[in-house]
């Protein structure tokens, strides 16, 4: 599979660790694709971080939101989930540190766009988004 350019959406307050982890087993050469990592990597001041975020989104293939348990507060994601559908960006969902199909998920992510974290499972949903979109 060619490296998709994927967005990394979190909950930076509470699972900055999980999202970390995961980029870093993208990494294994045992996971069955590459990404290229292109979320923000620091807090950013709410209208610096909004063009930013925005301009990085649309240069992606996909976006990846990683679910934790309190993704009711993580208002940014929400709007980075916008910003992708803005630019016709394919997204998905991954539960992490916890979350499962009971966890709160952002009013603008289908339920039936989120799966466990399993790498077989992911490397599918890549390839099928690689076919969505902007993608396709």
């Amino acid at each position: 599979m060619a490296n998709p350019r994927a967005f990394i959406s979190f909950d930076f307050d509470n699972n900055s660790s999980e999202k970390l982890l995961f980029v870093g087993q993208t990494k294994n050469s045992k996971t069955p694709f590459d990404i290229e990592d292109w979320s923000s990597k620091t807090h950013l001041p709410q209208n610096e971080w909004e063009k930013i975020i925005h301009g990085k989104i649309n240069k992606c293939n996909i976006l990846i939101v990683l679910i934790g348990k309190n993704m009711s507060s993580a208002t940014g994601v929400k709007k980075e989930i916008d910003f992708a559908r803005e630019h016709n960006v394919p997204v998905f969902g991954i539960y992490v540190g916890g979350a499962d199909e009971k966890s709160n998920l952002p009013s603008n992510l289908q339920r039936n766009r989120v799966i466990p974290w399993e790498w077989n499972r992911i490397s599918s949903a890549i390839d099928q988004l690689m076919k969505e979109g902007k993608n396709s």
